[in-house]
């Protein structure tokens, strides 16, 4: 396989990553979001941070991804991010990860929803028009279809992007955040699966 074809194989992947990522509620995906307990086969088991243990087919061709760390320095105008945060008693939106998709996963679940990270957490998919220097870190107004908004992005909040992984990078003790839909008797069929690697664990 020659580098041109490799690198359109990964910018297709991470393009799907993306969007499956950030589906809006129109979809109702589950995340799942835990530690690999085991992978028999097509079957990954997954200790939940609910406390349960949950089975996951995870078939040959669903696609496996990994996230690596960034700086809040690296944002910058023109950027397309995914970001999780909260919303404060003055309405302020403080973000709790910032996801930096690559070009080719511009556009993906865009817009402004409600998201399951943590109690009353929202998630924005959106364009970075500006970058702010701010007290408690960096202001970024976000432009979507339809709104802004304006997240404050402290300094010691997970930066990620997404980069490449394998089947083989799916093992126990490792963490994971997967995107599912529910099958028979309580099990999963994953459509994307983003694993820990070189010690950065999904944030999302």
């Amino acid at each position: 396989m020659s580098i041109r074809i490799k690198l359109g194989v990964t910018l297709v992947t991470l393009s799907f990553a993306g969007a499956a990522f950030a589906q809006a509620p129109a979809a109702k995906p589950s995340r799942i979001r835990g530690e690999i307990v085991s992978l028999n086969g097509d079957v990954m088991k997954v200790h939940r941070r609910s406390g349960d243990v949950v089975s996951i087919e995870v078939k040959p061709d669903t696609g496996v991804s990994a996230v690596k760390a960034m700086q809040l320095s690296d944002i910058k105008p023109g950027a397309y991010v995914g970001t999780a945060a909260t919303t404060g008693t003055d309405g302020k939106l403080t973000a709790t990860e910032v996801l930096v998709f690559p070009e080719s996963a511009r556009g993906a679940g865009e817009g402004h929803y409600a998201w399951d990270l943590s109690p009353n957490s929202s998630m924005t998919n959106a364009n970075v028009d500006t970058v702010v220097e701010g007290t408690s870190g960096r202001d970024l107004k976000l432009s979507y279809k339809g709104g802004t908004n304006v997240v404050t992005v402290p300094p010691n909040v997970p930066v990620v992007t997404l980069t490449s992984a394998a089947r083989a990078d799916l093992m126990p003790g490792k963490k994971v955040f997967v995107v599912a839909t529910s099958a028979a008797q309580g099990a999963f069929v994953a459509q994307r699966v983003v694993v820990e690697k070189g010690g950065v664990a999904p944030p999302m």
